[in-house]
């Protein structure tokens, strides 16, 4: 976890394959506003504890909550990308107390994704790579995939996939269990309509969504169709700033981060004031 500044608490979650570095560019800009910027490590990533259960996005927000208490804050503004996205899209509806805001990037409302990843062809077909995870042996293989990906979920530029990017990811999923972790969030996801818990997940999220919200997602993102990011709309009755990053793919903070922190120092004014 990386923690900096004072003030009302933001709390950025990464996606994969990445840990709490990807909000690097983000961390001091918003931090330099008045808040108190924290990056986590989600369970199973990074530094984070590695236990043998618990990836599944109804943990993870019982995770980002105790995290949020823990710092001392009553409630935070929640700010994901990819993965990390889905854990806060279902913050509001899941952890309510503690969830005053939301941001998610790079991927629609999970109910959205979790539809259109069996019912359209071009997301079945971008969503190779989930399939791929539920192969056995899916987990070891992750290390040696973090640089295909970095590559075919980017934009058309890719300058910045430095060699300290790719390493830093790399190393990062090569940490035990990292990659296991990394496998089981996205199987529980693939095949979460077929458990209880999945199924009890999917209903909660049909709830609303009162709180702020802003979604970014990249024009050229290959791994969630730009399409889908307007069905969002549907689950969101509080105040919704959506804009489509254009030249970016999957990692937007990264490939776009001047645009991106803009974008967010702007949103947080209004629904987070410190």
């Amino acid at each position: 976890m990386a923690v900096t500044g004072s003030g009302p608490l933001v709390l950025f979650v990464h996606g994969y394959p990445q840990f709490w570095w990807a909000w690097r560019h983000q961390l001091p800009a918003v931090a330099a506003q008045g808040y108190r910027a924290a990056a986590v490590d989600l369970r199973g990533f990074g530094a984070s504890d590695k236990p043998p259960a618990g990836y599944d996005l109804a943990t993870a927000c019982d995770d980002l909550a105790a995290i949020v208490r823990s710092l001392g804050a009553d409630d935070a503004a929640l700010v994901g990308l990819g993965l990390g996205g889905w854990v806060v899209w279902s913050m509001p509806t899941h952890q309510p107390g503690v969830t005053r805001a939301i941001a998610p990037f790079g991927v629609p409302h999970p109910a959205v994704f979790h539809r259109a990843m069996w019912r359209h062809p071009l997301q079945w077909r971008a969503n190779q790579y989930l399939r791929a995870m539920q192969a056995p042996f899916a987990s070891e293989r992750q290390p040696l995939t973090v640089s295909r990906r970095l590559n075919a979920w980017s934009g058309s530029d890719t300058s910045w996939i430095t060699d300290e990017v790719t390493e830093r990811y790399t190393e990062a999923m090569s940490v035990p269990f990292a990659g296991q972790a990394a496998a089981e969030y996205h199987r529980w996801f693939y095949r979460c309509r077929l458990t209880p818990s999945g199924v009890r997940y999917l209903h909660k999220l049909q709830g609303r969504i009162d709180v702020p919200v802003l979604q970014l997602h990249g024009a050229e993102d290959h791994t969630s169709l730009p399409v889908l990011a307007a069905e969002s709309s549907r689950f969101v009755e509080g105040p919704l700033a959506r804009a489509s990053v254009a030249g970016a793919g999957h990692f937007v903070p990264e490939e776009a981060p001047e645009e991106v922190t803009d974008a967010l120092s702007a949103w947080l004014t209004a629904a987070h004031p410190a």
